[in-house]
């Protein structure tokens, strides 16, 4: 008898088969896996996961899982060939530094960075784990020189714009779209203990000087570059979970909040709540949640204080 994920992975099988999920197609997430089939939540990603291997779905970021193969990760072998959970064997050459990061970047960009390890990292470029640490050391190396790497993607300009408000406005909006275009980024930085990258440092020296303009002294400089940088990194945390409350909900954040009106309405009339019955009066309330438009809201809100607060600290420069 089969084992409870090996029947819903051959059904799911069976309907990629059958044509019934064209390439693309979204899979059930676990979650729905797990009310449909009534089974634990391991048993639906075991299932899930056996699909991968098999080559026949993978992960989109922000989507879920989809049908069909993981596209080569960026910068992989001329000539290689791919199998099973998307191993690649290189026919010719030999590995490079880039392309150790740029396929763990590919990992992480598709699974998190939970999924991220050198043997994984090893079995993608079909060499031995071992190999991979005369290029990136550990883990934690590696960890870092993909930080680089992705925050290199969305550099400073060379010609800043004038005036330090549109300067920070510039750094902050730079990380920002690199938190976007790689989900597990966030999570990968530090702001009590910054990492010392070539890429990542341009980001902080641009707030460094804008802020210089005030004349304040070098601690309100650094507080002010960390305030920035942590208000972005803050709002970003959020981008990956809602990829995954997405991906396990088959929801989106409007779709979520639609559900959850009726409950809302209620308690805004059990508890009085004010402001809330305020929103809705007089012709009723819709609230179109975009993270985009929180971290430009909130950015102006930062700025806002912080030139508030440099104008107070503001010394004669030396």
């Amino acid at each position: 008898m089969a084992a409870p994920y090996q029947e819903i992975a051959a059904e799911l099988r069976r309907q990629i088969t059958a044509g019934e999920l064209q390439p693309g197609d979204r899979i059930p997430s676990t979650r729905a896996l797990v009310r449909t089939h009534g089974v634990a939540m391991a048993t639906a990603t075991k299932a899930l996961t056996a699909l991968q291997q098999e080559g026949l779905v993978h992960s989109l970021p922000g989507v879920g899982t989809v049908v069909g193969p993981a596209p080569r990760p960026p910068g992989s072998a001329v000539g290689s060939t791919r199998s099973g959970f998307g191993v690649l064997h290189p026919t010719s050459g030999s590995l490079s530094q880039e392309e150790v990061v740029r396929t763990a970047i590919w990992i992480a960009d598709a699974e998190g960075l939970g999924a991220l390890s050198m043997r994984r990292v090893a079995t993608e470029l079909g060499v031995s784990t071992m190999a991979l640490y005369r290029y990136v050391g550990g883990k934690e190396a590696l960890v870092l020189q993909m930080v680089d790497v992705a925050i290199g993607e969305f550099p400073m300009p060379r010609r800043e714009p004038a005036g330090w408000r549109a300067v920070i406005e510039t750094a902050a909006r730079a990380q920002w779209a690199a938190y976007k275009a790689h989900l597990w980024l966030a999570s990968a930085v530090s702001i009590g203990r910054p990492q010392v990258l070539p890429n990542l440092l341009p980001h902080t020296d641009a707030v460094l000087r804008a802020v210089r303009s005030f004349g304040v002294d070098a601690n309100t400089s650094m507080y002010a570059a960390i305030t920035v940088f942590g208000y972005v990194r803050g709002v970003a945390l959020n981008l990956e979970s809602e990829a995954h409350a997405e991906q396990d909900t088959g929801m989106t954040a409007d779709e979520w909040a639609d559900q959850q009106a009726g409950r809302l309405a209620e308690l805004i009339v059990e508890q009085d709540l004010a402001g809330f019955r305020a929103l809705a009066e007089p012709d009723g309330f819709e609230f179109d949640f975009q993270l985009d438009d929180l971290f430009e809201f909130g950015l102006g809100i930062v700025l806002d204080g912080l030139a508030v607060k440099l104008q107070r600290l503001r010394t004669p420069l030396r």
